[in-house]
């Protein structure tokens, strides 16, 4: 039965290998293919459409007058742009702050509403509440730390505009503002490089997939208002509007020039929180989504399933089992060292250990390959300091996200058993 059991890991552990280096494949493809484009940005925005900003704030009285302040300043037609702001359920001064830089003479002639809510449902709940008043054919969502470049929203309705029809959404990219502050994030940053520069292009290129983040992001209007607007139930409200997007046969497109800088955890005990509820509500969106496997959905829906399950569940699972084997078994061999009398519970046929070995040695090179194929693809980030910590980081940093899943599992049983209810859980921000 030990045999079996590390077979399948094996075996499920050459599999995330294969589909790693598919994606990669797509990322190389994808990198060629905008080396070659040449970057314009348009003369005239008067073609361009009309989009609604909106900034959802939970007590965010250290980041917002910036982040409003950047947003305000980006490059595209001030008639063509509303920007709403909602204070939801702040107990600090976020809505003094707003008030404050809404009075600000270089800011009258800019159509800029502050919503002050108090209501439930979250991040989600806030975006439903502030969608009433949007005006714009598109909406924008920006978290209340993100710092957008000048032509950020600029490049993400340049994109949509390539395919009004078929694009229910464009994302960009976001990068960690505060990378250098210390071990933990300068590992964060690697992970988000590594997100946006290998995953989203890859799955982009090869098969026209991607998923809404939680900011730097537009969507339809129409299409937002169809959907019946964001699931106050969802943990992940970006993860879940992403499937409903595709079940309605509108793509996810990638803007890759449209980038924004948002500030990443610190401190390990508010990076676990905030993963932990990454975490659950992909958990949520597996489960909630797994029936259009078995339906007449589209082949990028299923795709998008089999892609989440795979990475929260299947290979999670794979990666858990084959540590345990492995390491038990070493430990009863130390203990019989000692002990001859003393027989592990798992005996293995010796080639398996082998099998094992290189498995575990391949997948450990793929982790840096394409840490360090994202970074070299990023100005400024592939340096002698990045290499040597994409290698240690797979031992420290990245075993962090075996603790964080059965944390999350752990506690969604939980939350089944005693009926809790998840609460917007809002990142600690550093001033």
């Amino acid at each position: 039965m030990a045999d079996f059991l590390l077979i399948i890991s094996i075996i499920s552990i050459w599999i995330a290998v294969f589909e790693s280096i598919v994606i990669m494949t797509g990322a190389i493809l994808f990198i060629r293919k905008q080396n070659q484009k040449k970057l314009v940005a348009p003369d005239n925005l008067e073609d361009f459409p009309t989009v609604t900003v909106m900034v959802p704030a939970h007590n965010e009285e250290l980041v917002i007058t910036a982040t409003v302040e950047h947003i305000l300043q980006m490059n595209y037609p001030k008639h063509k742009m509303q920007v709403i702001v909602i204070a939801d359920n702040c107990t600090d001064n976020t809505a003094a702050k707003l008030k404050a830089l809404q009075s600000n003479t270089s800011y009258e002639d800019r159509n800029f509403m502050i919503l002050e809510r108090t209501g439930t449902g979250g991040k989600s709940g806030a975006l439903n509440h502030a969608l009433q008043y949007a005006t714009g054919e598109w909406i924008c969502i920006y978290d209340a730390d993100a710092a957008p470049e000048k032509n950020a929203l600029l490049f993400l309705t340049q994109k949509a505009m390539e395919e009004p029809e078929k694009y229910g959404a464009v994302l960009g990219r976001n990068k960690a503002r505060n990378r250098g502050q210390n071990f933990l994030s300068r590992c964060i940053n690697l992970e988000l490089v590594t997100i946006q520069r290998v995953h989203h292009t890859g799955l982009w290129q090869l098969f026209k997939l991607g998923t809404i983040p939680g900011t730097n992001f537009i969507v339809k209007a129409s299409l937002i208002r169809e959907i019946g607007g964001w699931d106050e139930d969802a943990i992940t409200e970006d993860t879940a509007i992403s499937f409903d997007i595709l079940t309605r046969g509108q793509l996810i497109a990638l803007a890759p020039q449209a980038e924004a800088y948002q500030q990443e955890p610190e401190q390990l005990s508010v990076y676990m929180k905030q993963r932990e509820r990454w975490a659950k509500g992909n958990y949520r969106v597996v489960t909630d989504n797994i029936h259009h496997l078995f339906n007449r959905s589209s082949w990028r829906i299923k795709m998008q399933v089999l892609y989440y399950a795979a990475s929260y569940f299947w290979f999670m699972i794979a990666i858990i089992v084959s540590d345990i084997l492995f390491v038990s078994n070493i430990v009863y061999q130390i203990i019989a060292l000692f002990n001859p009398n003393v027989v592990s519970p798992f005996q293995f046929q010796s080639d398996v250990y082998v099998y094992l070995v290189i498995a575990w040695a391949l997948m450990y090179y793929i982790y840096v390959l394409q840490i360090n194929l994202a970074l070299a693809s990023d100005i400024g980030q592939s340096n002698t300091r990045n290499f040597i910590l994409s290698c240690i980081s797979y031992f420290t940093y990245a075993q962090l996200f075996l603790i964080i899943s059965i944390k999350a599992f752990i506690s969604i049983i939980t939350d089944k058993i005693t009926g809790r209810q998840n609460k917007w859980y809002k990142t600690q921000r550093f001033g």
